[in-house]
Parts: structure tokens; sequence; C-alpha cells
């Protein structure tokens, strides 16, 4: 079910942070540091969609505290925290797709709709973000690859080398996931382009729909 769980929401990452950077003028809703560096393109080569990659990181930022804040309230109230947040962030992804449906295409990436699009989606990817920080801390990021693959190739290298008994099966069981992580994410990237490429702004629909079903699988069980 874990395994599941994190393959949904790579898959999901990868192609919302395609879909996003294909259709919003190089922005980044995922990992969102990597607007520094499209946003330093953008001043370079005169290209649009610089408003929107400055405020990526704040509404990032501010999405990230709030998140946290609620979750503990929920988890005051006694009420499923993960589930609830998980929920929140298929419906800011429904409201994307909706945004992406009626507003796009957009020619202008500092246009007020291309901004509001975007925004709602790094919201949307902020709570998958801060739940994997909180909630989801057994299993390896589905929104950043740097740290993971970095991560996967230092517990290959032990494994060749020669681990204790005790150390072997978490080790394998880590590497496992995180190559799983890896794996759907480049897949959601590659679904995503090709998506684009035949059915443009209307591609995005398939993310809130791919964001329930991580949401169903959190229901097999109370824990992940």
């Amino acid at each position: 079910m874990r395994l599941a769980l994190l393959a949904l929401l790579a898959l999901n990452a990868g192609y919302v942070d395609a879909a996003g950077f294909l259709a919003l003028h190089g922005l980044f809703t995922t990992h969102v540091t990597g607007n520094f560096v499209t946003l330093g393109a953008s001043f370079a080569f005169g290209t649009t969609g610089v408003l929107a990659k400055l405020l990526a990181l704040p509404t990032f930022c501010v999405v990230i505290l709030l998140a946290r804040t609620l979750g503990l309230a929920i988890d005051r109230k006694g009420w499923p925290a993960l589930r609830l947040m998980f929920l929140l962030q298929a419906a800011l992804l429904g409201v994307g797709a909706w945004l992406f449906l009626k507003l796009g295409p957009f020619p202008d990436g500092d246009a007020a709709p291309a901004v509001a699009t975007g925004l709602v989606i790094v919201a949307a990817m902020a709570i998958q973000n801060a739940l994997h920080r909180t909630r989801l801390t057994a299993l390896p990021p589905s929104t950043v690859l740097t740290g993971s693959t970095t991560q996967m190739m230092i517990d290959i290298a032990d494994f060749t080398r020669g681990l204790p008994a005790d150390k072997r099966a978490p080790t394998r069981k880590r590497i496992g996931l995180t190559a799983t992580s890896i794996g759907a994410f480049a897949v959601g990237c590659g679904a995503a382009a090709f998506a684009y490429t035949y059915i443009h702004e209307y591609c995005f629909a398939a993310a809130p729909v791919v964001a329930l079903v991580a949401f169903a699988t959190t229901w097999a069980k109370d824990q992940v």
C-alpha cells in the first residue's frame, strides 16, 4: 500500500511539474526552487512568466506554514489529518484543472490568468511537500529527485560493498522505494509531455483524478 501511494504521488508530481512547465512558460510548480534558474532565463531571453516565478517561492512557503498549522489543528480534533490534507490537495488540483480549461491557453505568462493558475498548482504541490516532511517521513520524497537519487546511489554502493545482516533488508527496501519514486516521477513527466502535445491544457484534468486515487489508497489502512 505504501509503495502504491508513493508511486501515485511521484507520478502526479512529475506530471504536474512538466505540464505546468509547458503550459505556464517554464514555471516549476512542484520543486519551486528550480524557478530561480528559469527566472534568470526569462530575464536573459526576455520571455514572459517572470511574475509567477517570483511569487512561486513565497506562495509555497506560506502554504507550507498554513498546511502545518491546519494539520496540527486537525490532529487536535482527532480527525484523519493525512486523508483530509490529501483531499485538500486534490481539491486545489481540481481548481487548477478548471482554471487551465477555463482560462487557457496562456500566451502571456505574466498575465493574471496564468499567474493565478500557476500559484494554485504551486499551493497544491506545497501540501504534498509538507505531508512528506510531517506525515510520510518513512517514504522518500515524491517531489524532489536530487536528494533521492543521491541517497539511492549511496545505498547501492553500501549494499554492494557489503552490509551487516541487520542492515541489508532496510537498505534494500529503501532502494526499492526510492527507485519507485524516481521512476514514477519520470513517467509522469513523459506522460505530461505526451498529453500536452496532443490535448494541450486539457491534459491537466488528469492531475486531480490521480490525486483522488492517491487519497483513496490511504483508506486501505489507518497508517501509511
